[in-house]
């Protein structure tokens, strides 16, 4: 039995997270031995997200998920198996997602996230929702901050995704290198590296911030040569979902192409080529595995306190394949 903390673990959950101890340490690991974390919406990018959550070692994992396993849903997720077409995606995921680690406590739900009251938030020191509506969005964040816990936000559309964090006040420690003169004097310089463990504090903005932020502004504009259009790209996106209450469609291409480029228009976000809006029917599968790899790292990195988290937004531009980071509000 190996104790850190008051929290324990097995020898069996010893050698089975040993390499992980080894990288970022046994209080970072038995940090992740007590999180219960909540995944909401089980398409592709969730299926990643969930994957990566799960083998880290963390308490327990809810799945949360209304919808039912539809043919599209095929081109990502990995978790339902085929002959689960036609039943709830939380449920058919959690037989394959329990057999990636049998030591975390997993749960489906298949309520309505609109249905769940502000209490049940509460519940979970991480709350990552995917595919949701902006009035969702901005409620359950509000729940975390009030709460102090740990809010992520993440879709993807086609090979365009993206993921928001907000950690509030987010404390970590965080490994220096250093040179180190070991030479005598009059000697020829040599030099050691000497790693030294810092402790630092990120304050994070709400989520508030992302529907505030003005991509047209000339600061903005300066920037668009090295992360392209995805910020105005990500609005347009989250416009068609509020007014069609659905994603596009690759059933319905040419009609939906032609409802984002006149979503694109109205909301002057003309830096948005027509390709990239090419770009973002159903779900392909090594974008959800690039994004939901991203938001695993950054829920462990939050959990265990260690390293710095993203601020605060991760972007990942299917024009030129690079995923990047942008400081929306706050501090950092």
């Amino acid at each position: 039995m190996v104790e850190a903390n008051g929290i324990e673990l097995t020898e069996h959950e010893a050698e089975l997270y040993d390499r992980q101890i080894r990288l970022w340490g046994l209080d970072s690991q038995k940090r992740l031995r007590a999180a219960r974390i909540l995944i909401a919406g089980l398409n592709g990018l969730g299926a990643e997200i969930a994957k990566n959550v799960i083998l880290s070692g963390v308490k327990a994992v809810t799945l949360l998920d209304d919808k039912v396993i539809q043919e599209s849903d095929f081109c990502s997720q990995f978790l339902a198996p085929q002959s689960s077409l036609g039943t709830n995606r939380a449920e058919a995921s959690l037989s394959r997602a329990q057999h990636l680690n049998p030591m975390v406590e997993l749960k489906a739900e298949t309520e309505k996230l609109s249905d769940k009251p502000n209490e049940y938030f509460k519940n979970f020191d991480v709350v990552c929702i995917i595919g949701a509506l902006t009035e969702e969005l901005l409620r359950i964040d509000g729940v975390c901050r009030e709460t102090g816990i740990k809010f992520f936000a993440a879709d993807l559309w086609g090979m365009f995704g993206y993921s928001f964090a907000d950690l509030q006040e987010h404390n970590f420690a965080e490994d220096v290198v250093k040179h180190k003169i070991i030479s005598k004097p009059n000697e020829k310089t040599k030099t050691e590296l000497v790693t030294s463990t810092v402790k630092r504090t990120l304050v994070y903005p709400s989520y508030q911030a992302l529907l505030d932020f003005d991509f047209k502004a000339q600061s903005y504009a300066r920037k668009l040569k090295r992360s392209g259009p995805a910020l105005p790209l990500l609005r347009v996106l989250q416009k068609f979902r509020e007014v069609e209450k659905r994603d596009p469609l690759y059933s319905d291409r040419e009609n939906d192409l032609t409802k984002l480029l006149k979503v694109r228009d109205e909301l002057e976000a003309t830096v948005v080529p027509d390709s990239a809006l090419t770009h973002v029917f159903a779900q392909i599968s090594p974008a959800a595995a690039i994004v939901g790899g991203a938001v695993a790292h950054e829920i462990i990195k939050t959990v265990s306190q260690k390293e710095a988290p993203h601020h605060n937004v991760f972007l990942f531009d299917p024009e030129s394949c690079c995923g990047f980071i942008e400081s929306i509000g706050g501090e950092a």
